[in-house]
């Protein structure tokens, strides 16, 4: 488990992550298709060795097949080889996707993070609108963690209530309906957690979002190969570009 969770830090790197996340969101894919896709390469990087030059490769194979999970018109092949630039064809797609089925032995109702969120913001009585700000908060964050591997060992309850957690602590919404404690406390008792195994989780998640607020200024390189390549239209929405600000958050 330690010699793949070194392999994870050092082959998938966060271009290759970043861009999987743009394309979900420049097609407007449903919140939980990134998580799930992300979840499908994390399964599969841990049973087979892979080079690093195949990771956009699986990286589209793992979209394609989340998509049509959860998604009612599925991304087509031919269009996520024209977000890599055309450096993979259809056919090896097409070949690999039944090669990922394989290996992950046709086990593609994982149970997300994101599936809990209606369940758990339900008793939480909290005004609607203001479920409905938590619940866009706690997604983004839910996407953050499948970029990094340090939450591989949590539950999926768990980081959906940790995001939770941090997204109410972020919008200060704690102080008009609960206090920290009490919050962290009715959590924990939600979902069958302990109260310190919760807090460590919502604190490493402010942590992670910390660490990436910091990359926001650094100029990161493409991911495609091709220096050239044209996409369509985007509005440049990425992991990277997450405000200092957790409420002006713009989803």
């Amino acid at each position: 488990m330690l010699d793949y969770f070194l392999n994870i830090c050092t082959s998938v790197s966060k271009e290759f992550l970043v861009a999987s996340y743009e394309v979900c969101e420049e097609q407007k894919c449903e919140e939980e298709v990134f998580p799930l896709a992300m979840n499908y390469v994390d399964r599969y990087l841990s049973c087979v060795p892979t080079r690093k030059n195949h990771l956009q490769l699986l990286g589209a194979v793992c979209m394609l097949l989340a998509s049509k999970l959860r998604e009612t018109m599925p991304l087509t092949v031919e269009k996520l080889c024209i977000y890599t630039d055309n450096s993979i064809t259809p056919r090896e797609v097409l070949d690999w996707e039944f090669l990922v089925l394989e290996k992950l032995k046709w086990d593609l109702v994982s149970v997300l993070a994101n599936d809990f969120l209606d369940h758990i913001l339900q008793r939480l009585s909290l005004p609607q609108q203001k479920v409905d700000l938590v619940k866009k908060h706690a997604q983004t964050f839910i996407a953050l963690c499948a970029t990094d591997y340090t939450f591989a060992m949590y539950p999926p309850s768990m980081i959906a209530t940790g995001s939770i957690g941090a997204a109410v602590h972020g919008l200060s919404t704690s102080s008009d309906d609960f206090s920290g404690e009490e919050l962290t406390e009715l959590l924990a008792s939600i979902t069958g957690t302990e109260v310190d195994c919760l807090k460590a989780c919502q604190e490493q998640i402010e942590v992670a979002l910390a660490e990436n607020l910091k990359q926001t200024s650094q100029p990161r390189q493409e991911y495609s190969p091709s220096k050239d390549a044209v996409y369509p239209d985007s509005q440049d929405v990425s992991l990277t570009s997450t405000p200092t600000d957790v409420t002006d958050i713009n989803l």
